[in-house]
């Protein structure tokens, strides 16, 4: 017999998760989801018989970006401020977009992981027809070691989502040179700009060292806004897309 909580869940496609659960999907301690609950960083469960906390993909999905944001160096305060910036109502997978996105600024965090490990940070087991769609999506990729694979770990949460996305695999392709085209163009221009308008009148007023620094530092400010603008420039563009194509329909 489900619950009324179970029930809502099942409608949306998402699975209903304990604490404890969250906790051990999301390789954090119980402590510490119910510290960001009590900072506003996690949105409350919803409660349901027996006054059980349940959570789902889109909690899963914030633990995974506030798991980012420490990565690149942000505080808790500066988390907060973040996320507060964000939409009420984003979505599960919007989040993953966020979290990809905050990724993209990072080193490279691709690591060589075996096959099991592979699975355990997917928190499914992968088949072969799931790691040709993750290979297509540039998330793994065969390494010389039998039974090892190349894994951006950035990409990886939402790459896993996109498997119950029934796309074929050959639209998955044409979609990633699509993105990789014109987000390779986005980040030319905003180079050049970056480059004409700002570094040229850094160097101006001071040393190499002293205009290097200057930079890094203003570059290191101006991720998250920028970020933030692409998601935003992104959902908004593909809203009105949507739109026109269901007027068409």
């Amino acid at each position: 017999m489900t619950t009324d909580t179970e029930d809502v869940a099942t409608a949306a496609g998402e699975p209903t998760l304990t604490v404890d659960e969250l906790a051990a999907r999301a390789g954090v301690t119980v402590r510490t989801i119910r510290f960001y609950g009590t900072r506003g960083l996690l949105p409350p469960p919803v409660i349901g018989p027996r006054r059980v906390g349940h959570y789902g993909q889109d909690h899963l999905s914030r633990l995974a970006l506030i798991e980012e944001l420490q990565h690149q160096g942000m505080t808790l305060a500066a988390i907060e401020r973040y996320l507060e910036q964000l939409p009420a109502d984003l979505s599960a997978h919007d989040l993953a977009i966020h979290r990809a996105l905050v990724a993209s600024w990072a080193p490279d965090s691709a690591e060589e992981v075996p096959r099991a490990e592979l699975d355990r940070r997917a928190g499914r087991a992968l088949d072969e027809g799931d790691l040709e769609r993750l290979a297509a999506m540039g998330v793994v990729a065969a390494t010389g070691t039998p039974g090892t694979y190349r894994v951006d770990v950035g990409l990886l949460r939402l790459g896993v989502r996109l498997l119950d996305v029934p796309i074929a695999h050959e639209t998955i392709l044409a979609a990633r040179s699509v993105l990789m085209e014109h987000t390779r163009s986005a980040a030319h221009e905003l180079s050049r700009l970056f480059r004409d308008e700002v570094w040229d009148s850094r160097r101006e007023g001071g040393s190499d060292p002293e205009h290097v620094a200057a930079m890094r530092s203003l570059s290191a400010h101006m991720q998250p806004m920028v970020v933030q603008a692409l998601v935003t420039a992104f959902q908004r563009s593909l809203k009105e897309e949507l739109r026109e194509w269901l007027k068409e329909s």
